[in-house]
């Protein structure tokens, strides 16, 4: 598999409504941290995110998290 694009070094901490939400995971997408269709041609894939309440999320920003769509602070080993 191919490297995501690094967006930045940390997360997008963000306070969200209840809904679903699609994860950029490619880095590619103009919408960070959401996904705009950016990796269409590659062997990329949005990852969704479905809150039940408004919660506050840390999306991962780096593209390198083990627990994606959110922070695991693997951008400290960037």
């Amino acid at each position: 598999m191919a490297d995501p694009i690094c967006v930045q070094k940390a997360p997008y901490v963000l306070e969200l409504a209840a809904g679903t939400y699609y994860w950029c995971s490619c880095g590619k997408s103009k919408e960070q941290p959401y996904c705009d269709g950016s990796h269409e041609g590659t062997e990329f894939v949005p990852v969704p995110l479905t809150l039940k309440e408004k919660t506050q999320v840390a999306f991962c920003g780096c593209k390198h998290s083990k627990n994606a769509p959110l922070c695991d602070g693997a951008h400290q080993n960037l």
